[in-house]
């Protein structure tokens, strides 16, 4: 029997560390997270000195039972979770509940840390054990804490105000609200016109363009010009000026160096992932994830292949950098490497958890020796982490950039660079990508033919190019969280849930690779930003980051920083309650007036998303509205009065006459085609407003060769039918549907064995579409617990719970549910 355990969170690191540690270790995985808050109101407790309320996580209770069988037996445990808070938070709650369960009495409890997954690395942390850190257990908890009571308070005011099932979230909602209001900045954005002008020029060596700086002995700028009359006129000026020819007045040569970027973070990683190999965070986080936990590479066996992926450091180790620069050396040449290490500083505010940049475990692994060990997703990522590393400790590139500047008679002037490579330095291995490109970047790799001022160099011709200015892009996933990062907001371990929250909760769309906010999403951020301004304010949201940070690092007590945003947060909820109109909050526009009734024409939220109305919608209006559901696409802040009116001219009439006439309208439950008394539903393909008259007919025909084919077998006198459904042939009298024997032809049934069948096996027949069984309730232990100190600081914190006692005592109970995430209560940096 082993005589130590050793937990991990998941299996895949679980089995890799288990070969390094031999027989006597046993090696468990948690499988991530085992407790949670219980998932309904009260599981945090603001009277009683902010109680948490912990439940085991259902999924993972069977794993904790493993973890504590074996627990029992083993001589010592070592919690070796993940290096950062959520790992310290997991591993003290595996440490609370082996203490609850008796499982710790006179047995050494040891937290490890190691950074990457290999023998020496784990070696080195079993050597030097410590205890869990208070500090980050209490930053992680608070966090949670603030999470579930920003989303158990703030998101029923949003379904009383806005619409059902929506939620709020401390971190999210300042992300949504950058989209949002990025979006704003483009409706908004009236574009103007402007014109370049360029001299093509035929040097005998080489041709090239230059661009005019200087018009009528003005310096030429961008609205110098803005429209097309006036730049042809001022092209036969320049033109008729040149003669044929433009004069060299000035050529400079300057020579300048590009440093080489930092290593990977979390945040450059998923950004750099996202401009050049096209992954999301979450798809980057996922690969660098199986990076980071082992990979089976042959002769080495599994090994860690990348250093621990969050991270906000750029610093790297003695021995990491020692292999960088072997390398380097070997495989570009001495003369590219430095004399020194490259020493680069973190550029954010709030570095927390001093973890090295993300890098190989070793640089001697290069892409092309481990390649055919990697799914391609692998080694696009690896290749990319390892090009980073290495190139960050390489010389600077040094480039010379050449500028000339020509003449067309006295009052004219052009300019021609261009920019070459002298020594590529660390361009020989990586270049960082760019979300847009510069106008330095259109001079990049141009070399010019040789100048000397008083050439004449012969001129081809000069055009004129019509241009306007462009509103500001959408957030790509990469803007984002690297506005996200600078605004100091979330952390790069959260980026990814982030984002996928918002997609998931349908408050973003996907536009290309680009976010666009959905009329719900616009509508939730309009309401958090007008009445619960402060807690969206990116200042706001980065310094409550700032204070978490300040309790990891135990500069800050967490109840404190807990009663200081509940209290003003609080009365806030209970004022918003009742003071805001819900048309305001879901931002209800006029647009006009219908020409064919003189009544208002309005776009608003409502249950089901964004409609048009036709007259109004107040209660007591004489006249009942009409309703139409917006179109695929179609927003209620951008659909204009015409567009909206042809949302109504539904049913459109399609052909046929009489009983067969076929016509498409738009129902409770979607898009449909009729003729007589058949509807058939409309494919998620067809456009209501556009389908033809062949298309409807075979919709039709299909939905009544369905219901031909649907009897199998009626018997006189009775109700029963024998019937073709969705999963096969079932019994049915209209108000039970009962079950027909796998192995029993179906229209051979007798009257009597159907009968006999449906009294064995008939259950209410269901009404409507998408009912669910109902979810078998599973019992759980719950421990409500106060919260507690790490061993480190074990005197101050009892000191602080005796203060505040819990309201229950910390006892065990059997609860039905098992802790879940909810949509309001899911923490923040989880979901909404």
């Amino acid at each position: 029997m082993s005589k130590h355990l050793l937990i991990v969170e998941s299996p895949a690191k679980a089995k890799t560390i288990n070969k390094y540690l031999g027989k006597d270790f046993h090696v468990l995985a948690s499988y991530g997270h085992v407790r949670d808050l219980v998932p309904k109101e009260g599981a945090v407790d603001p009277e009683q000195g902010f109680a948490m309320s912990y439940a085991l996580i259902e999924k993972n209770e069977k794993h904790v039972d493993a973890i504590a069988k074996a627990a029992k037996v083993a001589d010592d445990i070592y919690l070796a979770t993940d290096p950062d808070r959520e790992g310290e938070a997991i591993s003290w709650h595996i440490a609370e509940i082996l203490k609850e369960r008796g499982l710790l009495k006179n047995k050494p409890l040891h937290r490890v840390v190691f950074t990457e997954i290999t023998p020496r690395a784990i070696k080195e942390a079993m050597n030097h054990p410590r205890q869990i850190a208070g500090d980050l257990v209490d930053a992680q908890q608070a966090r949670r804490a603030l999470d579930y009571l920003v989303g158990f308070n703030l998101s029923p005011v949003l379904w009383r105000k806005v619409q059902r099932g929506l939620s709020a979230g401390r971190v999210q909602s300042p992300a949504l609200r950058m989209i949002v209001e990025r979006e704003e900045e483009i409706e908004a954005f009236v574009a103007r016109e402007y014109w370049s002008i360029e001299a093509e020029c035929a040097h005998p060596r080489q041709a090239f363009t230059a661009k005019l700086t200087k018009l009528d002995g003005q310096k030429f700028e961008q609205f110098t010009i803005t429209d097309g009359d006036t730049a042809e006129a001022a092209r036969l000026r320049i033109q008729q000026a040149a003669q044929g020819a433009l004069h060299v007045t000035d050529v400079t040569s300057k020579e300048r160096k590009r440093r080489p970027s930092p290593p990977f973070t979390t945040s450059t990683l998923q950004q750099e992932a996202s401009r050049k190999l096209g992954f999301t965070t979450r798809k980057t986080m996922q690969v660098a994830q199986k990076l980071y936990e082992g990979v089976n590479i042959g002769d080495e066996g599994t090994v860690g292949l990348i250093s621990y992926m969050r991270t906000d450091s750029v610093s790297l180790s003695a021995e990491a950098l020692g292999e960088i620069r072997d390398v380097i050396a070997r495989d570009y040449g001495t003369q590219a490497l430095p004399d020194k290490p490259n020493v680069y500083v973190t550029k954010s505010k709030n570095a927390q958890e001093a973890h090295e940049a993300v890098r190989p475990t070793s640089a001697l692994r290069t892409p092309a020796q481990v390649s055919r060990y990697l799914s391609d997703d692998e080694r696009k990522l690896y290749e990319l982490i390892w090009k980073r590393a290495v190139a960050c400790q390489m010389v600077p590139a040094t480039l010379n950039t050449v500028s000339v500047d020509l003449t067309a008679g006295s009052a004219h002037s052009f300019r021609a660079s261009g920019t070459t490579v002298i020594d590529p330095g660390f361009l020989a291995v990586y270049e960082e990508g760019k979300d847009s490109k510069g106008a330095e970047d259109d001079d990049e790799g141009r070399k010019l033919p040789a100048m000397k001022p008083g050439d004449r160099v012969p001129l081809d011709r000069i055009h004129t190019d019509q241009h306007f200015t462009q509103p500001p892009p959408r957030f790509t996933e990469a803007a984002l969280v690297k506005a996200l990062e600078e605004y100091g907001i979330g952390r790069p371990s959260t980026y990814a849930s982030i984002i996928q929250t918002l997609i998931f909760r349908k408050y973003v769309e996907m536009e290309g690779r680009a976010f666009k906010p959905s009329d719900v999403g616009r509508a939730v951020s309009k309401f958090l930003s007008g009445h619960f301004t402060r807690y969206v304010d990116y200042d706001f949201t980065a310094k409550l980051e700032d204070e978490l940070d300040a309790v990891s690092r135990g500069e800050e007590e967490w109840i404190p920083l807990m009663e200081k945003f509940w209290g003003p947060f609080k009365e806030l909820i209970e004022e918003k309650k009742e003071s805001v109109d819900r048309s305001e909050a879901t931002g209800a526009r006029e647009l006009g007036t219908d020409p064919k009734t003189g009544k208002p024409v309005s776009v608003r939220l409502g249950r089901f998303g964004p409609y048009a109305a036709i007259g109004s919608t107040a209660e007591d209006a004489e006249d009942k509205p009409k309703f139409a559901s917006l179109r695929p696409g179609q927003s209620m802040h951008t659909i204009t009065l015409e567009q909206a009116l042809e949302l109504f001219l539904m049913p459109r009439k399609l052909g046929m006459a009489g009983e067969d006439e076929v016509s498409v309208g738009i129902g409770r439950f979607g898009p449909f085609a009729k003729r007589g008394s058949v509807y058939a539903s409309l494919k998620k393909e067809d456009d209501p407003y556009t389908i033809d008259l062949a298309r409807a007919l075979f919709l039709i025909e299909e939905k009544e060769e369905i219901a031909r084919n649907r009897i199998i077998k009626e018997f006189p006198g009775s109700d029963i039918q024998v019937l073709n459904g969705r999963f096969g042939p079932y019994l049915s009298d209209g108000k039970l549907n009962g079950k027909i024997p796998k192995d029993r032809e179906p229209a051979s049934l007798t009257l009597e064995e159907a009968q006999k069948l449906m009294e064995e096996t008939g259950k209410p027949a269901r009404r409507g579409f998408g009912a669910k069984k109902a979810a078998k309730k599973t019992a759980v232990k719950k421990e409500t617990v106060k919260k507690e100190a790490a061993p480190k600081k074990a005197a101050s914190k009892k000191t602080a719970a005796k203060k505040a006692p819990a309201k229950k005592a910390a006892t065990k109970k059997t609860v039905k549910k098992a802790a879940k995430k909810t949509a309001a209560g899911a923490g923040g940096d989880a979901p909404f």
